[in-house]
């Protein structure tokens, strides 16, 4: 009970300062509200347990070829069977390849990503339906029906979670065309190993039936999950994984080159999902507990100055028989109302930071999508409320017994002593350091951004508009289907405001490259090494008129022409600049031959003639300016560019440039491509500036969320830097006072106080410098990509940091150097 009487007291003393309450209660809502949201991330994204059944079981398996730069090489059919019949210590594997379908049937035509995958994947991934059935070993082989199962956030926000859908039939293009049945709809779960609206059974891709597909030990697209087996542990695992892989890269080593230096690994399921978002969640943990550091510092300034003010009457309560515990049990009783008042707004607050943040992760994690914030934010809340009352209560020191024996209790002033503006001091520069190590890191997140935004593309990007037109073989041969896009292009044209159509694979810098490190290829004088991989190139199938849509110019020789594509007994080509100057240095490469060594090309579609025609020497009939549609900062890229002849086509892109704007041009292009054929879906219109700045997004996510810390931080440090000024300032009223009236300058007092700011300031800095440094250091022996910032960030930060602190300086300055001598002596 006398707690609670504490309580109500402590209620009506603050009501008594409304000013410093409320001050203290919302920069504790910044701190304890931004802490708990990200709290409620990490949990979600790190620590929440999957829907996956034994989840602790599921592994994943990765080959990778670190020797040709390829993270994730996938596997083949073969190489999947070696392992399901050598690795004893995994129960079942569960393959997984990443497919890009047509669907039509299912409201508006559409192109969509799929999983086709084989009857043993739910029951390893240990995933349940919500709706109908999923895939299971009945629908594995040649002779079964094709079947669906939708993703929950399909079936949810296209479908609107309409139980109909069950039963329904829909066509399937990718590399050929089939018709599945949808047969259920799977949990909410963590999409991965792609973020897919279906996942169907291997029949459903006539390409996965294909006899090069089930031979071929090199034609690697399956990623591959396992379940341990009762009793086996994730280290017994890895290392059978490892001697199974040598006793194949042994038996098969025309498939793994040295230079590739193909490699396996396995990790928990959770580790692999939960990889891309632990740093920069953690990275987002550190900055909000520098919020919180810095709001703490802050009140507690603030909390002393009052206690300060109050030492009469503390004094006054010794005197009468309070104890020193009763008088900190009271001062406790204040922060946990200030604290708890701020703990409730910022947990009230936290819902909508955490759905902004968990939109920002999600750029790292799929996890974040699904996130719901639960009770973990109130006690997260309650738990730093606590911490800080406790700190708070703690902060200001009760007054001697010598004031409680009635020494002072008279004064009218401020009295503050060399330890009190010690510890206020030691506040502000703490938040001066946080502060500036936020700062810096903004300031680094920025100055990135803004380089990316003005780096030359070598594209007009403003007035160009791409379009995903996929290719539709449904009926139709790959002479027609070209025929298709030929008309498409002409009849595009004819609009108004149209300047030029052109058809490409692959819209840059959305989809990146479809070959991965690119095709081995060689050229006219280049010698084959025995053991050493030829040089690899990007492959790309464009129409006549493709760089001048884009604004690329030819460097040599010409672009293609409406008969390049009839003659196939001279296949020709067009080179990028790069791929000329490697392959032809000092050399005109006009008329020279480039042809495809890759030994992935013998999996390609189509006919052997397909396929000799492919592999022959092309001639080079161009060079043109090198386009990189993977980086936002360009590189030097090697390129082949194929004509757009009567082959199949992957992919499917217009590419449209016109006079006017270009978005004008996406209902009017819709119609007409609808109305040749009602089937064919038209999808994400949008010009290659707006493709660009939606790569950004990230990076921009970035800068936006750091430099919000960066402000807050900055903006409660200003705070505590005028707040110990003007405190300092009143408690030295007297000793201005004298010096005026010993004939100092007023200017001399105000340059004295701004010196003090810029001193804070300044300690402040070298501290944070310091810490960052050390801990920029320490990061870097855990995060391989950590850097050390450059100089010209840490410089703005500290220039920006000091100019606030000065400014910060400047009222209570000028108010001392406006002290009134005869009220300044008159106040003893």
């Amino acid at each position: 009970m006398s707690f609670l009487r504490d309580i109500r007291v402590a209620v009506h003393s603050l009501a008594r300062t409304p000013g410093l309450a409320i001050t203290v209660i919302l920069t504790l809502s910044l701190g304890i509200g931004a802490n708990a949201a990200i709290f409620t991330l990490v949990r979600g994204v790190l620590l929440k347990p999957l829907v996956n059944r034994d989840e602790n079981r599921l592994i994943y398996i990765r080959q990778s070829a670190p020797g040709i730069h390829e993270a994730n090489s996938a596997f083949s059919v073969p190489e999947i069977q070696d392992l399901h019949a050598g690795v004893k210590t995994l129960s079942a594997l569960g393959d997984f390849s990443t497919m890009g379908f047509t669907m039509v049937g299912l409201g508006e035509p559409r192109s969509i990503q799929g999983g086709v995958v084989s009857g043993t994947f739910f029951d390893v991934m240990g995933l349940r339906p919500v709706l109908g059935r999923l895939i299971g070993p009945q629908d594995d082989g040649p002779n079964a029906a094709g079947v669906v199962v939708l993703t929950y956030r399909f079936w949810a926000t296209a479908l609107g979670k309409d139980p109909s859908v069950i039963g329904k039939t829909v066509r399937l293009g990718s590399i050929g065309e089939r018709s599945a049945k949808i047969i259920g709809v799977l949990e909410p779960c963590v999409p991965y190993p792609q973020d897919t609206e279906i996942i169907s059974n291997i029949v459903t891709s006539p390409h996965h039936l294909s006899a090069t597909m089930v031979t071929g030990r090199i034609h690697r697209m399956t990623e591959l999950f396992g379940r341990l087996a009762p009793g086996a542990t994730l280290d017994q695992a890895r290392a059978e994984l490892r001697t199974v892989y040598s006793a194949m890269k042994k038996d098969h080593p025309e498939a793994y080159s040295k230079q590739a230096d193909y490699q396996i690994q396995a990790r928990t399921f959770r580790d692999e999902i939960t990889s891309g978002a632990r740093d920069v969640l953690l990275v987002l943990l550190v900055a909000s507990a520098l919020v919180f550091v810095i709001a703490c510092c802050n009140v507690a300034n603030l909390i002393l100055a009052r206690t300060v003010r109050r030492e009469g009457e503390l004094a006054v309560r010794m005197a009468l028989g309070a104890s020193r515990g009763a008088l900190r049990r009271m001062l406790l009783a204040e922060s946990l109302v200030l604290c708890g008042t701020g703990a409730l707004i910022g947990v009230i607050s936290a819902p909508l930071m955490v759905a902004v943040l968990a939109r920002y992760a999600s750029r790292f994690s799929v996890r974040a999508l699904d996130l719901k914030v639960d009770s973990s934010l109130l006690w997260v809340g309650a738990a730093l409320a606590i911490v800080a009352a406790v700190i708070l209560a703690f902060v200001p020191r009760l007054p001697s017994s010598a004031s409680s024996s009635g020494l002072g209790l008279s004064s009218g002033t401020v009295r503050i002593t060399s330890g009190t503006n010690r510890r206020q001091q030691i506040f502000a520069v703490t938040q001066i350091a946080a502060s500036f190590v936020l700062l810096v890191g903004a300031s680094v997140l920025i100055s990135t951004l803004i380089a990316l935004q003005r780096a030359r593309t070598g594209l007009d990007t403003q007035r160009v508009l791409a379009i995903d037109v996929p290719a539709m073989y449904y009926g139709k041969t790959p002479r027609q289907v070209v025929d298709f896009y030929k008309e498409a292009m002409r009849r595009i044209d004819a609009l108004p405001g149209v300047n030029r159509t052109a058809f490409g694979t692959v819209v840059p810098w959305r989809e990146g490259d479809p070959t991965g490190p690119g095709l081995q290829f060689s050229a006219d004088g280049h010698i084959h090494t025995p053991g050493v991989e030829d040089p690899r190139a990007g492959w790309r199938t464009i129409s006549p008129g493709y760089f001048a849509a884009l604004g690329v110019p030819i460097i040599a020789g010409r672009d293609f022409n409406a008969l390049d594509d009839q003659n196939n007994g001279d296949p020709v080509v067009i080179i990028s600049q790069t791929l000329a100057q490697r392959m032809f240095p000092n050399q005109d490469p006009i008329n020279r031959h480039v042809f495809w060594t890759d030994p992935v090309l013998q999996f390609s579609p189509g006919t052997d003639a397909d396929r000799a025609r492919l592999m022959a020497p092309h001639r080079i009939i161009g060079v043109a300016a090198d386009i990189d549609d993977n980086h936002i900062v360009p590189e030097p890229t090697v390129t082949v560019y194929d004509p757009l002849a009567g082959d199949l086509i992957f992919g499917g892109r217009l590419f449209v440039h016109t006079s006017r704007d270009p978005y004008a041009l996406v209902t009017p292009i819709t119609r007409l491509i609808r109305s040749m054929s009602a089937d064919q879906p038209v999808e994400h219109a949008a010009t290659l500036e707006d493709v660009r700045s939606e790569v950004l997004t990230p990076d921009r996510l970035n800068s936006v969320v750091f430099g919000v810390f960066a402000g807050v931080a900055l903006a409660i440090a200003v705070v505590g830097v005028a707040g110990v000024l003007a405190f300092s300032v009143s408690a030295r009223t007297r000793e201005f006072g004298i010096r005026l009236a010993l004939g100092s300058e007023p200017r001399r007092i105000l340059k004295g106080v701004i010196a003090e700011g810029a001193v804070m300031a300044a300690l402040g800095v070298l501290a944070g410098a310091a810490f960052g440094f050390v801990a920029a250091r320490l990061a870097g022996s855990y995060f391989a990509e950590m850097k050390m910032p450059r100089a010209l960030p840490v410089v703005i930060s500290a220039f920006l940091l000091m100019t606030v602190a000065v400014v910060a300086s400047l009222l209570p300055a000028a108010r001392a150097a406006r002290v009134d001598v005869m009220e300044a002596l008159r106040s003893e």
